[in-house]
């Protein structure tokens, strides 16, 4: 019998131990430096003539890894390989499916510092960014395995007359698994084993910034007993191959983390039906947002500021869960102002792989270019307060930055920017900061820092996000504990990480037989 869900621990880097096997851990990725990675279908390498290359955001000549890159002909062969696995996968129980992902758990805390590394290098993470980013991976498989074997004994029916009533859950086929680059490890391990432990096959298209993460992933699976086509391991490039995935008439659901843009063609795609396609497509879509933590005057102003600052610009603010924009009631706004301004300024900045810097490089020159553009709008927009600037080295680093005085309605009020970029807004009430928060077309993440009970009620009600925090910061969901996922614009909110998500991987089918 197993042990009830626990999340994992996190490594406590102050100890001199873990430190220097974090160190050494680095010192073996940077070895790996060179490796040409082949796809994956089928439990075989395969190779294309083509290929694509992943580099190091803090040190941008710098080549992580070369890997074959798939073209239609690639993904067709994965799509066979998968069609052929899942004949006999969805046969295999779902106690034993389970177990394969227990199994990876283990194998992922074996490896725990080395896949850190891959994070802190290929994505530019922060060392706790990256421990928390492989301990929610682990949690993921820990927590789905569990639920596989507890959706497994729901009985779904009740009793009838001379029957004998049954409702099975079925697995819903090949899947497409469409992950970020910016939970490279957790997002991608959560969307992949969830379409795996429920009985489906995958192609898995991993983000063309961290591909080299998305092969450990297949290495550890392997390794974990997920037997050959039921993970097919496929990068290429969206704009070639993404749409014909999706448009795939064997494709039964997608499993999508990214942009609103991209996530608004996956879902107007897989809405058109394929010739020879009999079903209609699922999809899974979490989209980002443009998230706000508001800050009343009856707050403790100091954790509220400490709170903004991680949620703000922990892993330089590319998360869809970030802190974008601040609202402070305007009786505290100065004080919070400049309480934010100097822990802001206290931030160290640098290559993480030096675990003395807080602050790391955004993604690549796409990203960096996309962010500076905000940064010359917000000065037209508000007032800057600190930062502002491209910073010094090899990498694509960006101050950290605030700007205040932005007004309601503004760019930096309504569009995601997805790096280190912090708009402050002021309210007269807390009624007009819920207003103002609920004004964008997003509804991922919110949080309220206030000591009054009736505000925090309030907020409950009418704090129109998938996820509000109380006292807390709006970033770091935990596995288990808060189901993830957004209303309006920021997704289907499919609640990755709750005891709901494994059912979208499935279909019930009602059986009942006659007795007598």
């Amino acid at each position: 019998m197993l042990a009830e869900f626990r999340n994992e621990s996190y490594v406590d880097f102050s100890r001199a131990e873990n430190k220097a096997a974090q160190e050494e851990a680095i010192k073996y990725v940077e070895n790996q430096f060179g490796r040409k990675y082949a796809l994956f279908i089928d439990g075989q390498d395969v190779k294309s003539d083509r290929l694509l290359k992943s580099y190091n955001p803090s040190d941008k000549e710098q080549i992580v890894g070369t890997f074959y890159k798939a073209s239609k002909h690639e993904v067709d062969l994965a799509m066979d390989a998968a069609l052929r696995a899942w004949e006999k996968w969805r046969c295999v129980t779902p106690r034993e499916r389970a177990i394969v992902l227990l199994r990876a758990a283990q194998i992922m805390r074996r490896r725990k510092f080395e896949i850190n590394a891959w994070m802190i290098i290929e994505t530019g993470k922060s060392w706790i960014e990256a421990e928390a980013d492989t301990s929610e991976a682990i949690d993921f498989c820990e927590f789905y395995g569990r639920e596989m074997m507890r959706w497994s004994e729901i009985k779904g029916v009740l009793p009838f007359p001379d029957e004998v009533p049954e409702l099975r859950y079925l697995p819903l086929g090949v899947g497409a698994v469409i992950p970020p680059w910016n939970f490279p490890m957790a997002i991608l391990t959560g969307m992949t084993v969830a379409a795996i432990v429920t009985g489906n096959t995958v192609l898995l298209k991993p983000a063309s910034d961290s591909p080299a993460i998305g092969y450990l992933l297949v290495e550890i699976l392997t390794e974990a007993g997920v037997p050959p086509g039921v993970l097919n391991y496929i990068p290429g490039s969206g704009s070639e191959i993404g749409d014909y995935i999706v448009q795939h008439p064997k494709i039964r659901f997608i499993s999508f983390t990214g942009s609103k843009e991209v996530g608004l063609r996956i879902t107007e795609l897989a809405a058109k039906r394929s010739p020879g396609q009999i079903w209609i497509k699922r999809v899974l879509a979490e989209m980002g947002g443009k998230d706000t933590i508001i800050v009343d005057s009856e707050a403790n102003l100091n954790d509220a500021a400490v709170n903004v600052v991680a949620s703000a610009f922990g892993f330089q603010g590319q998360k869809c869960s970030a802190c974008s924009r601040v609202i402070v009631l305007d009786k505290i706004y100065t004080k919070f102002l400049k309480m934010l301004t100097e822990k802001t300024k206290k931030l160290t900045l640098g290559d993480p792989r030096d675990s003395r810097y807080y602050v790391g490089p955004v993604i690549n020159q796409a990203s960096e270019e996309k962010i500076l553009e905000y940064i010359k709008i917000g000065r037209t927009e508000g007032d800057l307060v600190t930062g502002g600037e491209k910073a010094p080295g090899p990498g694509y680093f960006i101050q950290p930055t605030i700007f205040k005085n932005i007004q309601p309605g503004a760019r930096l009020d309504q569009e995601e920017i997805f790096g280190p970029v912090l708009a402050v807004l002021k309210a007269s009430s807390f009624d007009e900061a819920i207003e103002i928060a609920n004004s964008t077309e997003y509804g991922l993440t919110g949080s309220v820092f206030t000591r009054n009970r009736c505000k925090i009620e309030q907020a409950k009600r009418e704090f129109f996000v998938g996820n509000l925090y109380i006292n807390r910061k709006c970033t770091g969901a935990m596995v288990g504990a808060h189901p993830f996922g957004g209303f309006n614009m920021s997704g289907t909110d499919s609640k990755a990480g709750g005891q709901d998500y494994l059912g979208l991987f499935m279909q019930a089918k009602s059986i009942s037989e006659k007795i007598g």
